[in-house]
């Protein structure tokens, strides 16, 4: 995705879309994916919930059809969630026994993240929060393959202009490929690694079900 910086094993993915209801339920299934994809979906409900009261709150208050860019940014524990928008006026947290709707979000937001806010940007501000992600959240295996599959992905964009999944798929099979290759030249039997691999992940995928 846009922005990933490998060295500090932090990962960016930058959406921009129009603020229309239509678009909300297709930028929630977007994160999901990614969060999917950088091994960390056990966040997803919280994320999904968040990205929902955000880009619905660029409809109610900035306008339905303006342009937003919905950011998220994977650093260890913590998924900095981020709603950019063209409008300059900061929202603000209401009373909790207000009967306006305007704000309220703010407060479920401010219950579900460890910190948020916000801030005036060169083109109009953006809300963010983070959320924590718990021990059981992160896997350490996933994280491991997505820093080597990122890695591969951008020797094969140039190769592969299809969809990200399918890049991803075809980056792993690479990675595998060259395993095998690292482990022949070592003098080890190619299909005995691959053996114990399986039975590794067989043993782990049974723990965790």
């Amino acid at each position: 995705m846009p922005g990933i910086d490998i060295k500090d094993r932090r990962r960016r993915c930058v959406l921009p879309f129009e603020a229309l209801p239509a678009e909300v339920r297709l930028l929630r299934r977007a994160a999901a994916t990614q969060l999917g994809q950088w091994g960390v979906p056990a966040a997803g409900d919280a994320t999904q919930l968040v990205v929902t009261e955000l880009a619905t709150n660029v409809i109610k208050h900035v306008g339905e059809g303006s342009p937003a860019t919905l950011i998220l940014e994977w650093q260890r524990e913590r998924l900095r969630v981020e709603m950019h928008d063209k409008s300059s006026c900061l929202p603000a947290p209401r009373t909790a026994d207000c009967e306006a709707e305007c704000g309220r979000g703010l407060h479920m937001l401010a219950a579900m993240a460890v910190d948020w806010g916000t801030v005036v940007t060169a083109l109009g501000k953006a809300v963010w929060c983070e959320i924590e992600l718990g021990p059981d959240d992160v896997c350490l295996r996933m994280e491991r393959a997505v820093d080597a599959l990122e890695n591969y992905r951008e020797r094969s964009e140039t190769a592969l202009r299809g969809r990200h999944e399918a890049v991803l798929e075809e980056s792993a099979v690479e990675l595998i490929a060259d395993l095998l290759h690292w482990t022949s030249a070592q003098g080890l039997d190619p299909d005995d690694v691959l053996d114990r691999a399986q039975m590794h992940y067989e043993a782990e995928a049974h723990i965790a079900a």
